[in-house]
């Protein structure tokens, strides 16, 4: 029966398993769990090929627990029912680890009939999601548990697993391999940490490069194999908002590498939109009135790209990126439109003065409305010093200058004007 490569070379002991060194590396909280036997209910959390099941799996062994595996987006609540009737019976007279991945399929009602069973310790549970727990399950499933995030694995730990892969298809297959200069180095990168996908690649590569007695694996067949597998990227998923987030913080923190290298993975997705969007918000938000023109020069960058689609959309919106990130940066827009909002929302807000109000109908004037409106365009600077704001708020102060050249001269400018009055 065809067993793949990943599941042949599995490791089966804690010292054996790439990358996790925060909680499985010597005195990590995780492996002392698992040494003291006392296996709490756990949540692993982290993209998929980077080891939590060949944990949950190492965990059973260690601790003689009968391991089942569910799969939430095949699974059923009579799954569930047919693991619990084994309880208690001599197929697990220890207790049952239940493997529960992609949790996050679970809905509320399948979630909640674990609870009984989890709460008792008669079965263990351990469930695996690619999504942040905190939004995809359920309270009552997460105050029962503990949340051990698994981090993406580097380029340089993938290549132990990848070169251990291709010795052990060298001895299975009776044959010798030969590496072409940068194989190893290009499936560690270009497969984006996923060890499974790694090794995947690898079993492929053996398979097509077995010639008589010798296996040649070219890098150009590499490149073919694992061509768009380093884009680790769901438009719907955590990755997408993390680089979203991560692109909009580098904007604003003027670092112009770190902006165009998170440009670079949302474009590599194929995702313009999010891309542009995103941008646009900085002009307004974090560039605003230190450069006015960041505004019109970016939203016509952003047409452009939309209007060109990929490939040569990368061009117009590396130009705002650019832009953005080394212009000036202000947040007074943004400051003052949410403390004008702050009041509003808080009920603060009174009468519109009654010089303010419309005068553009019969009447108006036996209301008083407007009758002592002064015309700014008739006083030198085209300012007259007159209230605005509702008498509540007249006091309110919610525009702060930022600290930059074109706010600055806007400031001198009205106080030598209102000044002069």
């Amino acid at each position: 029966m065809y067993q793949p490569l990943a599941d042949k070379i599995r490791p089966t002991e804690l010292d054996d398993v790439i990358g996790q060194t925060h909680i499985i590396g010597e005195n990590g909280i995780l492996r002392r769990i698992i040494e003291s036997g006392a296996i709490p209910n756990m949540i692993f959390y982290g993209p998929s090929g980077i080891g939590k099941t060949t944990l949950a799996q190492i965990i059973a062994g260690k601790t003689k627990r009968r391991l089942y595996k569910l799969n939430a987006t095949t699974a059923s609540v009579n799954d569930i029912k047919a693991i619990v009737s084994e309880l208690d019976t001599l197929l697990a007279p220890n207790g049952i680890l239940l493997y529960l991945d992609e949790i996050q399929y679970f809905n509320k009602k399948q979630q909640q009939s674990l609870l009984e069973f989890i709460e008792s310790g008669k079965i263990t549970l351990i469930a695996s999601t690619t999504e942040n727990p905190y939004f995809y399950v359920y309270n009552a499933i997460l105050s029962r548990s503990t949340v051990f995030e698994f981090k993406p694995i580097t380029p340089k730990e993938v290549e132990k697993a990848i070169r251990r892969a291709f010795t052990i298809c060298a001895r299975d297959n009776k044959k010798k391999i030969i590496l072409e200069e940068g194989v190893v180095e290009h499936i560690s990168f270009a497969c984006g940490g996923d060890v499974r996908k790694s090794i995947n690649a690898v079993e492929l590569l053996c398979s097509a490069g077995s010639h008589n007695d010798e296996i040649n694996v070219t890098l150009e067949d590499t490149k073919i194999v694992t061509q768009k597998s380093s884009a680790r990227y769901d438009r719907d998923g955590d990755a997408h908002y993390d680089i979203l987030s991560a692109f909009h913080k580098s904007l604003r923190g003027s670092d112009v590498n770190a902006s165009l290298h998170y440009l670079a993975r949302l474009l590599c997705g194929g995702d313009i939109a999010s891309a542009a969007r995103r941008m646009l918000c900085v002009a307004s938000e974090d560039v605003g009135l230190a450069y006015p023109q960041a505004a019109a020069i970016v939203k016509a960058c952003c047409d452009s790209a939309l209007q060109l689609g990929l490939p040569e959309a990368k061009l117009p919106l590396a130009e705002a990126c650019i832009l953005l990130a080394t212009a000036p940066k202000s947040n007074s827009v943004s400051a003052a439109i949410e403390a004008a909002m702050a009041d509003v929302e808080a009920g603060r807000t009174g009468d519109v003065p009654a010089h303010l109000k419309d005068a553009h109908y019969g009447g108006a004037q036996k209301l008083g409305r407007g009758l002592t409106y002064k015309y700014p365009h008739d006083y030198p600077g085209n300012w007259i010093s007159q209230q605005y704001l509702p008498d509540e708020l007249k006091k309110a102060d919610y525009y702060k200058e930022g600290i930059n050249k074109a706010e600055q001269q806007a400031k001198q400018y009205w106080q030598k004007v209102k000044n002069n009055d």
